[in-house]
């Protein structure tokens, strides 16, 4: 069984550059190109986005995917469902626009495209071996791993700042 893959945001390494979100757009984009895709109609639009707290801390924030997605179960269209690896994806074609799934996502990274009534979120970039969002990180604050890999790397993380405190 292979092992599934998380886009996992890093605050700490997060400088607000918004490059993530460009790259989202772009290759959500009908060219893919950047000169092209701004003037496309209608605009391709990011499915991340960059919260700032303060001027201190910038958070990424993009659709986790969850493992009960109430946007699936709000769903009235049947729009929203859950492809075999993992990643929980909207059907343009049956989407009516209606922003149930919009209201009850507890993360607020459900876009509304008003221009052609139907939402949009993260999917990962399915066409790409790394999500776009990802590979345009120039601070690697967002990265895509399987859990277990992630969780592992920030005990060894936080070890070896435990060592360098203790003057280990």
């Amino acid at each position: 069984m292979s092992h599934l893959k998380e886009i996992f945001a890093r605050t700490d390494m997060c400088t607000g550059c918004q490059s993530c979100r460009l790259a989202c757009a772009v290759a959500h984009s009908d060219s893919k190109n950047l000169f092209a895709a701004i003037h496309e109609t209608p605009r391709a639009k990011s499915r991340v986005y960059v919260e700032w707290l303060d001027d201190q801390i910038k958070v990424p924030v993009l659709c986790r995917h969850c493992e009960d997605a109430p946007c699936i179960n709000a769903c009235i269209a049947g729009a929203i469902t859950r492809s075999d690896d993992n990643t929980v994806i909207t059907n343009d074609d049956k989407c009516i626009g209606c922003w149930t799934c919009v209201m009850v996502c507890p993360y607020g990274v459900i876009g509304r495209d008003k221009s052609v009534r139907k939402a949009y979120r993260c999917d990962r970039c399915p066409d790409l071996e790394i999500p776009a969002c990802v590979s345009a990180c120039p601070t690697e604050a967002l990265i895509y791993q399987e859990v277990d890999q992630y969780s592992k790397s920030v005990r060894k993380n936080v070890a070896r700042e435990l060592v360098t405190k203790e003057g280990g």
